[in-house]
């Protein structure tokens, strides 16, 4: 008498990770998904490597994961794999305090971000 078990949100050709709480503002956090997304996943995993931006490292992770995923979970071939989806959504803001002249403060933000990358399984193209 237990509750039926919720159907997947993604389709079968599919696979996702989620990286939550990245010490980086959604703008420039976004910056990188736009780099990534839509292209095969050996040219995004290589675009993430060489670049200069330091929050990278974590993308790359969070992708290298949902690759993981695909693989081991969803028995997905990894060299057909392209980035379907990379959004970037806002998590919590630390608020600070900065101390300014005569006695006044200025509000310093902190933002965090959520980071979802899903990957798709694509049949290579027969010419």
């Amino acid at each position: 008498m237990s509750k039926s078990k919720t159907p997947r949100a993604l389709k079968d050709n599919e696979a996702k990770a989620v990286a939550r709480m990245l010490r980086v503002s959604p703008q420039k956090l976004n910056l990188l998904a736009q780099l990534i997304r839509g292209k095969k996943v050996a040219t995004a995993l290589a675009d993430l490597e060489f670049s200069q931006k330091r929050i990278s490292g974590d993308v790359r992770k969070t992708l290298e994961s949902a690759i993981a995923n695909a693989e081991n979970n969803h028995s997905l071939d990894v060299d057909d794999l392209i980035v379907a989806e990379a959004h970037v959504g806002k998590a919590l803001v630390m608020k600070r305090f900065h101390a300014r002249a005569r006695g006044r403060a200025g509000r310093v933000e902190k933002p965090f971000s959520n980071l979802t990358i899903v990957v798709r399984e694509v049949q290579a193209k027969s010419a």
